[in-house]
């Protein structure tokens, strides 16, 4: 663990927050949006997860398994199939 750095809570509209010093941040890799949490008498400020990292690539093994097929039947109605241009 590095060293830690001292800074003061300040105000931010009606709410107070922290300035993360830019080297801490380089040194976190944290960038955007972050999780806190509270840990005993701690906060702790990671990266968010991103949502659906690697879906793409499961979605591509999943078609070249061909397991990529709907799982509930299409179920059409009058409308569909009169109205609806295929």
């Amino acid at each position: 663990m590095g060293a830690a750095i001292r800074t003061r809570i300040i105000k931010i509209g009606n709410s107070q927050g922290i300035r993360i010093p830019k080297i801490l941040l380089e040194q976190s890799g944290i960038h955007a949006e972050v999780e806190i949490e509270v840990q005993g008498n701690c906060l702790t400020v990671r990266s968010a997860q991103r949502l659906r990292t690697g879906w793409e690539r499961a979605f591509a093994a999943m078609a070249e398994q061909q397991d990529d097929a709907l799982l509930d039947d299409v179920n059409t109605t009058d409308w569909d199939r009169v109205e609806w241009e295929w």
